[in-house]
Parts: structure tokens; C-alpha cells; sequence
């Protein structure tokens, strides 16, 4: 079929690519052919979509388990170019318990508001702690790794109860 006769805006099936191949120079008279290859993607790709899918639709439920990942990575990049940057975030581990003193003094609390907030404050002292030793010694050196996964169950549970009480 030449490219006269043929419709310009024909629409072909889902999922198939059409590859046209130019006419070649010494055979004037021979028309160009098509080559037809439908997509079959592999297994592979199906099982990443599928996980793929299923980690965006759920992106916010497990928005704390991404940043313990961050973390991580975070945590070993500083390790292996400045390994003294964990002796400059040390002093941040303190922050948490200082907004929990100014919090309590402005805006005084009792039973669960208190709870809650002891809870985020040791939390988050706990995490930016595993940070600054982490940046220091390696984030998989000794008790980090268990550190790490407590500190990463305990903030996605508790981020799963706030979640679903709101």
C-alpha cells in the first residue's frame, strides 16, 4: 500500500506499535513494508505496576515509612562523605523535648492531649538521635538497624491510629 493510499489518521489496536521501514534506494519499483509487533509486557512489569499501583493509591498511609527510608539513605550518604556531620546534628535531638516544655507552659495539657504529645516529643527525639548517631557510625552499625525498625513501626503505628480517630 503506498503512502497515498493510505489513510493518514488510521488508528491501530490497543497496544500494538507499528514499525515502518523507508523504501530502499536501488529498488524503485518495491514498496515499503510495515512490520506489526504487538506489546506483551513481561512479568516483570506487570508485578511492578501492580506494586506500584498499590504504593501511590496508599501513599499517605505510609508516608512514615517512606521518610524512615529517607532517612536512611539520608543517614548513610552523610555517613560516607562527612561522617562529623552526626556530631552537629546531636544537639538537635534535643529540639522535641524543648517544644514539649513550651508547649506545656503556653498551652497546659492533662490525660491523653499529654500523652500524645509526651509520645511525639519521645518519638521524634528518638528518631533525630538515630539520625546523629547513624550519620556518625553507619546506619546498619551495632543496634541502628533495630533502632531504626522500632522507631519505624512505632511512628507508622501511631501515624495509622491518628489517621483513622481524625
Amino acid at each position: 500500500m503506498s503512502s497515498r493510499t493510505r489513510a493518514r489518521g488510521a488508528k491501530s489496536a490497543a497496544g500494538v506499535h507499528t514499525v515502518r521501514i523507508p523504501r530502499q534506494r536501488g529498488r524503485r519499483g518495491a514498496e515499503p513494508f510495515v512490520v506489526v509487533v504487538p506489546e506483551r509486557p513481561s512479568l516483570a512489569r506487570e508485578a511492578l505496576a501492580v506494586v506500584g499501583g498499590w504504593l501511590w493509591r496508599s501513599r499517605r498511609a505510609l508516608a512514615p515509612t517512606g521518610l524512615a527510608v529517607l532517612a536512611l539513605v539520608v543517614a548513610g550518604l552523610l555517613h560516607v562523605i562527612a561522617w562529623w556531620s552526626g556530631l552537629l546534628l546531636a544537639p538537635a535531638a534535643a529540639g522535641p523535648l524543648v517544644w514539649l516544655l513550651i508547649t506545656q507552659r503556653r498551652r497546659p495539657a492533662t490525660g491523653s492531649v499529654l500523652a500524645w504529645r509526651i509520645g511525639l516529643a519521645a518519638l521524634t527525639s528518638s528518631a533525630l538521635a538515630w539520625l546523629a548517631t547513624a550519620a556518625g557510625f553507619g546506619p546498619l552499625a551495632g543496634a541502628l538497624e533495630l533502632w531504626w525498625l522500632l522507631t519505624l513501626i512505632a511512628s507508622q503505628t501511631a501515624w495509622l491510629f491518628v489517621r483513622h480517630t481524625h
